[in-house]
């Protein structure tokens, strides 16, 4: 029974979490990931209300990648056991490796570990906090991004993902944030503000702070149009799902796992592409991109079932042999991957003091910003300005020197060096008078700078590459 709601926030938010609650076996747990932030508070503290302590368990992923963690922790375990709920936390190791996005490992690692508490604790549903104002910044950074339809789908009110113990929900993804808002005010509840979330360097926090509140003077209803958005690319998408079913059951190899490859290539490319993108989900592979995925389908029509066909993604390797198509684990050590990328035509630019070079074609820019004298990334300004500027794909067999008197290695050495993964290499090579001076993921090449070390310079910059949106 819904308890007394004394607000129209309280009405709202004890209503949707009532009727989550009604779509579960009656007695069935809950467990809520519980960051202690605003928006799960308000979650735990309504289901709290609505099935009692007992049916809610809480669970916090401790990231470590804030100094104030220590305390978020404990006030989460406080908030849970002064309302009687279980409460259970984990501490993930969040990679920082050179071409790995931080906020996206540590989103992959905080999901790894609640499925596994969720198996821990034998629960089989498990609650997000998400809202009708994230689900807006998703849609947008996907339409951004050039996202296809799955990405315009956005936030499924409720899904269960491969390989996953617990279905997940989001019982308040159709509230806004100030109605969540208002409700903790009404309850005088006690939440933490994560700092990350004010940084604007990262483009969900850019809409949040600097594009949503324009958008609601103007487009006050914007949130329940993309609402609507993402409902109609979710049910589009679920037709290509039914129809790539189909093909798989015409096109599948007589290998497990692989595909006829005669009967791959019989489809057009975009119901090809279409049948790829099912067929990679099924193998658990991380979505690619349209460019990826159209690279792959020339080379299987233009070399037909040649061996040699080799395309690195995410750690495996799309190859064609005997008439099949499969994947198998990739190696970054094999020197197949370095015919792996995909052809782009150079860009030339004679550099007279530009901040920036915008580079569509690469879905990025280089950023040229002033740098001091002993930054070790510095470049001398003459080094920038002797030539022309020109960037290109990686050829195979570029070498630069990182140290000044250390020895020459060729690039492929020096990603896997710095564990950067092969289907992250996909990178602007920046030469100058047709000497190699910067590669993204690596640095400078003090190669190109040894002429320019000579003479002392009055000004220095910091040459960055970066992608078009950095996805929070």
């Amino acid at each position: 029974m819904t308890p007394s709601a004394d607000t129209p926030a309280d009405r709202l938010v004890l209503d949707a979490v009532g009727a989550a609650f009604t779509a579960l076996p009656e007695h069935a747990r809950v467990a809520v990931a519980f960051s202690g932030g605003v928006d799960s508070t308000v979650l735990l503290d309504a289901a709290v209300r609505v099935g009692g302590a007992s049916r809610c368990i809480a669970f916090h992923i401790h990231h470590g990648l804030s100094l104030n963690a220590g305390e978020w922790l404990a006030h989460c375990e406080a908030f849970a056991h002064e309302r009687g709920v279980e409460f259970a936390s984990w501490h993930v190791e969040v990679s920082r490796a050179p071409g790995v996005s931080v906020e996206a490992a540590a989103r992959d690692a905080r999901y790894r570990a609640l499925d596994a508490l969720c198996a821990q604790h034998r629960v089989h549903t498990l609650w997000l906090a998400q809202h009708a104002d994230d689900q807006a910044e998703t849609v947008l950074l996907q339409l951004l991004r050039g996202a296809g339809l799955s990405g315009l789908a956005a936030m499924a009110p409720e899904y269960l993902p491969s390989g996953a113990r617990a279905a997940r929900a989001r019982p308040l993804l159709q509230l806004l944030r100030a109605q969540l808002e208002h409700y903790a005010h009404a309850r005088d509840l006690r939440w933490i503000d994560d700092e990350s979330n004010a940084d604007t360097r990262y483009a969900r926090n850019a809409l949040r702070h600097d594009v949503l509140p324009g958008l609601a003077v103007h487009f006050p209803g914007f949130r329940d149009a993309l609402a609507r958005t993402a409902a109609h690319a979710a049910a589009a998408q679920r037709l290509l799902d039914a129809l790539a079913q189909i093909d798989l059951q015409t096109v599948r190899g007589d290998e497990e796992g692989a595909l006829s490859h005669d009967a791959l290539l019989a489809l057009d490319d975009e119901r090809a592409a279409n049948l790829l993108r099912y067929w990679m989900r099924t193998l658990g592979l991380p979505a690619a991109s349209t460019a990826r995925l159209t690279d792959a389908l020339r080379q299987l029509r233009e070399i037909g079932d040649a061996h040699s066909l080799r395309i690195d993604h995410a750690g495996q390797a799309l190859r064609s042999y005997r008439g099949q198509v499969y994947w198998e684990a990739g190696d970054s050590a094999d020197p197949a991957d370095e015919t792996a990328f995909v052809e782009r035509a150079e860009s030339v630019l004679t550099w007279q003091g530009e901040s920036v070079w915008r580079l569509p074609q690469w879905r990025g820019t280089f950023v040229f910003s002033d740098a001091s004298a002993d930054d070790p990334d510095a470049i001398p300004v003459e080094a920038v300005a002797r030539g022309p500027l020109v960037a290109r794909a990686r050829g195979g067999g570029e070498r630069m020197r990182c140290v000044v008197n250390g020895p020459s290695r060729t690039l492929k050495n020096l990603f896997q060096e710095g564990g950067v993964p092969s289907w992250k290499r996909d990178v602007p090579l920046l030469f100058v008078g047709g000497e190699l001076l910067f590669v993204p993921l690596i640095g400078v090449n003090r190669a190109a700078l040894a002429h320019d070390a000579r003479q002392a310079s009055s000004r220095y910059l910091r040459i960055e590459w970066r992608e078009d949106l950095t996805l929070a």
